[in-house]
């Protein structure tokens, strides 16, 4: 049978500072996220699987990248571990969450592709992760460009 690929559409508002960025991102700035995740595997042969013909359900696409991903940073403040003020930010404003990383789009979706690889059954492979940061400005990772 033929490899198929599927994607899911994600959204999330989030905040973040680049920390020793020389621009305006220094500061602390917020965007309306779009995430897809790209997926590939063969449809479910089974006769017997309520899941005939799928390479995975959407419904469970959806739980995996919203329990490991939009749950987490819809509406938070992402800032790299070790930036001023964070412990005070996080006591007064609540919902931070640090990385160690840069959060920039790039490091965002390389860190994404990453959870999603680990989560994902074995039946399918990650293909691909699109972040849109912006209407016009996205950063993608490709499984075929990692190998």
């Amino acid at each position: 049978m033929a490899k198929i690929r599927i994607t899911k559409e994600f959204s999330f508002e989030g905040a973040h500072a680049l920390k020793g960025y020389d621009g305006k991102c220094s500061h602390i700035h917020g965007h309306s996220y779009r995430l897809a995740v790209t997926v590939m595997g063969e449809p479910i042969k089974e006769e017997n699987s309520p899941k005939k013909g799928m390479v995975i359900d959407f419904t469970d696409l959806k739980k995996i990248v919203s329990e490991k991903i939009i749950e987490k940073l819809d509406h938070a403040l992402i800032l790299v571990k070790g930036a001023e003020l964070t412990e005070e930010i996080t006591r007064f404003y609540g919902n931070t969450v640090t990385v160690d990383f840069q959060p920039t789009s790039e490091m965002l979706t390389i860190h994404f592709a990453k959870i999603l690889k680990e989560a994902l059954p074995k039946s399918v492979t990650l293909v691909s992760v699109r972040l849109w940061e912006t209407e016009k400005n996205y950063a993608e990772w490709r499984e075929e460009d990692n190998q």
